[in-house]
């Protein structure tokens, strides 16, 4: 079975380099890499999900030959669940379950104002808060210009979508949550219920919005454990 794994804004294949030390041998890990970050770094990164998600789909179509399920971790988890959709829609095998990790319920809408367009010294600051970046990388102003494209793009792409209702989808949906994630509720993390006709399972993990990183061993123990009976 192959796990496609979308990170937060900003990431790339990086935050999921030693899942594969850890998950079972019968599931594959394969991080998507999008445009504008890691060995992608000068492509442009898209900033509109009605414009990524339909390339998304038609690139990995040749990759979904296998049984497949999708983890995605806050913006990630967001363009998890529209490539379902978009999947569904076109009539393609659908993801045997869906991993939302991090990130409120795509129909409820945020809580806080925009940041994609703020000035440098400001956005800088909304980096800091949010403790996605570390301080070596905000400290090197070289560094620091090549990520900002993307950065902004990805924010631009989490605070402009609009979500459109449609029916729910016809697969589980396992949702995880940090404890301690001031950027997420649990009652905004139960809001996916909605989006599936199967009931959902959710679990807490310690730590802030970036748990997936502190509580990997137990993260990807958890997605194996959603997904037994499916692998051999």
């Amino acid at each position: 079975m192959r796990l496609f794994c979308f990170p937060y804004a900003g990431g790339g294949c990086a935050a999921f380099r030693t899942w594969a030390n850890e998950a079972p041998r019968e599931m594959q890990i394969c991080p998507v890499q999008l445009p504008g970050r890691e060995y992608r770094i000068m492509e442009t990164p898209y900033s509109s999900l009605s414009d990524l998600i339909p390339v998304l789909a038609q690139t990995l179509r040749p990759y979904f030959d296998l049984p497949f399920t999708i983890f995605g971790h806050s913006l990630g988890a967001l363009i998890a669940f529209e490539l379902a959709r978009e999947l569904r829609r076109l009539g393609e095998r659908s993801p045997l379950r869906l991993f939302a990790s991090a990130r409120r319920a795509p129909q409820i809408s945020p809580r806080k104002s925009p940041i994609h367009d703020l000035p440098h010294d400001e956005f800088m600051r909304e980096l800091r808060r949010f403790k996605g970046t570390p301080e070596e990388v905000l400290h090197n102003a070289e560094l620091m210009e090549l990520v900002l494209p993307a950065l902004r793009a990805d924010f631009r792409m989490h605070e402009t979508y609009f979500y459109k209702n449609e029916p729910p989808l016809a697969m589980p949906i396992s949702v995880f949550g940090g404890v301690d994630d001031a950027e997420v509720r649990p009652d905004e993390l139960e809001g996916w219920s909605v989006q599936t006709s199967i009931p959902i399972t959710l679990k807490m993990f310690p730590g802030d919005h970036f748990f997936l990183h502190r509580e990997q061993k137990a993260l990807i123990e958890a997605i194996a454990q959603n997904l037994d009976g499916m692998l051999a």
